[in-house]
Order: structure tokens, then C-alpha cells, then sequence
């Protein structure tokens, strides 16, 4: 069974379409507009082993707020789709990446129930180019309420803005991948003593 999510989401300010595969390879084709975001889809894809297609259209004339957070809403839906009913996935998954001087800490629970816990260091330069940084949270925030899924990052330390936003994307990749990944032992077997997700 193919574990694909097609999302398309259009408003008077964006359109979007992301394709995502959970049994990818990490072949990506990004085109956002917003050339630092377009880098940080690629490292989800990459280092998710997700073939990611996202192309976004959006009215970058006013600024990138609109873009990016609808994005992140549609890339959300398209990873519940793609998940399914979530039978014989490991659930949890956690990874710590360092980039350099910084250090990014990420745990979910792909469990039917949207939180988000976000920290990073305070004070970091305001913008990667047209990439405001105070995006990063709002961008997980839309995303966790999409997917619907319980997500935790915590970046203890790190100076450069990019190194910390990019070591972030790249463990949500890996805990992502590692949660969404079928268990062998547990073929046919939701992972919940509910009996629901």
C-alpha cells in the first residue's frame, strides 16, 4: 500500500500543492519563493527519505508570511493523508542533530492529537535572507495542528541563525521518518492500547 498524501489549498493570497511519499528516497522538487524555505523543505525531504514536491505561489508582494504558513498547513495535511490509518508504524520517534555550534533535540508522537512545544535561543538575527526567523515556531505550530501530531523542539544552544533553524528541520526529518516507519513486529497492529489514533 503506498503511503501518499496530495494536498492542494488555494486562497486569494496563496496556492499551494505538496505531494508527499513516507517511502521516498528524498527526491524533492521545491519552489516556494522563499529561497532559505525551499532549503529547509529540501533537508525535510532529504533527510526524511521523503519524495517531496511542493510548489507554492503566493503574494510575496505584501511579504512572506502567507507563503510560508500555508505551506506548512498544506504540507501538514498532506503528511496525515500520506500516514493513513496509521497501523503498524513505531509512533515515537526522537532525534538529537548538532549543526556546528548548534543543537536541536526533536520528539513526536504521531498521536491523532495536535501540541507543540518549541524552544530555541532567543535573540537570533531576525532574518536568512527573505526568511524571518520568527517563522520557524509559526511554521511548526501550522504544521503540528495539520498533521495532527504532538511535536517537542528544543535547540539548547547555537549563534548562527541559519545553523539553528536548518538543525531543527533536519531532526524533525529524522524523528518524523523514524515515527512514520512501519514496525516489522507489529505488522497489523495500531500502535495504541486505546485502540485508536
Amino acid at each position: 500500500m503506498t503511503r501518499v498524501g496530495r494536498v492542494e489549498r488555494t486562497t486569494k493570497e496563496t496556492s499551494v500543492v505538496v505531494e508527499l511519499d513516507l517511502d521516498g528516497t528524498g527526491r524533492t522538487e521545491i519552489s516556494t519563493g522563499v529561497g532559505f524555505y525551499d532549503h529547509m523543505l529540501d533537508q525535510l525531504g532529504r533527510h526524511g527519505l521523503f519524495d517531496l514536491t511542493v510548489k507554492t505561489e503566493g503574494d510575496l508582494h505584501i511579504d512572506t508570511h502567507h507563503t510560508v504558513e500555508d505551506t506548512a498547513l498544506a504540507l501538514g495535511a498532506a503528511f496525515k493523508q500520506a500516514l493513513g490509518d496509521k497501523v503498524g508504524i513505531y509512533r515515537f520517534g526522537n532525534c538529537t542533530v548538532p549543526l556546528d555550534e548548534s543543537l536541536a533535540q526533536v520528539t513526536v508522537d504521531l498521536s491523532g492529537r495536535p501540541y507543540l512545544v518549541h524552544t530555541e535561543p532567543e535573540n537570533m538575527a531576525p532574518m536568512i535572507g527573505s526568511y524571518d526567523t520568527t517563522m520557524t515556531r509559526h511554521i511548526l505550530e501550522s504544521f503540528v495542528a495539520q498533521a495532527q501530531i504532538a511535536l517537542h523542539v528544543h535547540v539548547p544552544y547555537g549563534r548562527n541563525a541559519h545553523h539553528i533553524v536548518e538543525c531543527q528541520f533536519k531532526a524533525l526529518a529524522r524523528a518524523l521518518r523514524y515515527a512514520s516507519e512501519r514496525d516489522p513486529r507489529a505488522a497489523g497492529i495500531l500502535p495504541s492500547t486505546k485502540g485508536a489514533l
